[in-house]
């Protein structure tokens, strides 16, 4: 029998989308993206001179991910500032963005990407993921791409898309199972495959899959953003 999901999706079912940018007047480039009841917003600053002077790189630019969820984000009391979950999701966010952008342009620079979670039901990262990647491109960092991003979790024997928080504290015999992907909108470079938990290796081909499938999506919804954005620039 297969799993029911708790707000009656299917399977393979992604929770509504939004997106929009120019969320963030002060910032060079910012965007807001949901996945249902989790809400993100990115904002981007730079290329500006990176200081102290010693962490400057000659050759490139540096992007540096600050990630974070705000402390009215979830039901629990949240301690204000980053943690030390915040501040791993912040470096593999970075990892992630990193391979669709080209910061040779800027040497001695940083580009700073701030990622805040406004309401949190699970997929947080990768709803933050598909935030920062439109607001790169509205701040006109070069990208070869834009970056795709959702979570496959296992519940019973079944493998399911954009996991709620439900299904994140989901417990069967071997704990609860949450993989984080993200890969480059219209290539095969996956960028970002983080797994909390546990997936049999018959099960990967599957899982990414179903990732894939909904990477489509998730490019239109981004695509569609950003260009009502250069229309009403026009």
């Amino acid at each position: 029998m297969a799993f029911k999901r708790p707000d009656g999706r299917k399977l393979e079912e992604i929770r509504p989308m939004m997106a929009k940018i120019g969320v963030v007047p002060n910032a060079d480039g910012s965007a807001i993206f949901s996945f249902g009841k989790t809400v993100a917003i990115a904002a981007v600053y730079g290329p500006r001179l990176l200081h102290p002077q010693h962490m400057q790189d000659p050759k490139s630019a540096v992007l540096r991910v600050n990630y974070d969820l705000l402390s009215f984000s979830v039901s629990d009391r949240k301690k204000p500032g980053p943690s030390r979950r915040s501040q791993e999701i912040s470096k593999v966010t970075e990892w992630a963005l990193s391979p669709a952008l080209d910061l040779k342009e800027f040497p001695n620079t940083v580009i700073d990407v701030q990622i805040y979670i406004l309401q949190a039901n699970a997929s947080t990262r990768v709803a933050g993921i598909n935030a920062a990647s439109m607001a790169l491109a509205q701040a006109g960092i070069p990208m070869k791409d834009l970056v795709c991003a959702v979570s496959v979790g296992k519940m019973d024997k079944d493998l399911v898309l954009d996991v709620n928080d439900e299904e994140e504290h989901f417990e069967d015999g071997e704990g609860a199972t949450d993989m984080a992907t993200a890969r480059l909108a219209n290539s095969d470079k996956w960028t970002l495959l983080q797994l909390d938990g546990k997936i049999q290796p018959d099960l990967y081909p599957k899982a990414l899959s179903l990732a894939d499938k909904a990477f489509a999506k998730i490019y239109e919804v981004q695509k569609k953003a950003l260009k009502s954005v250069m229309e009403e620039e026009k």
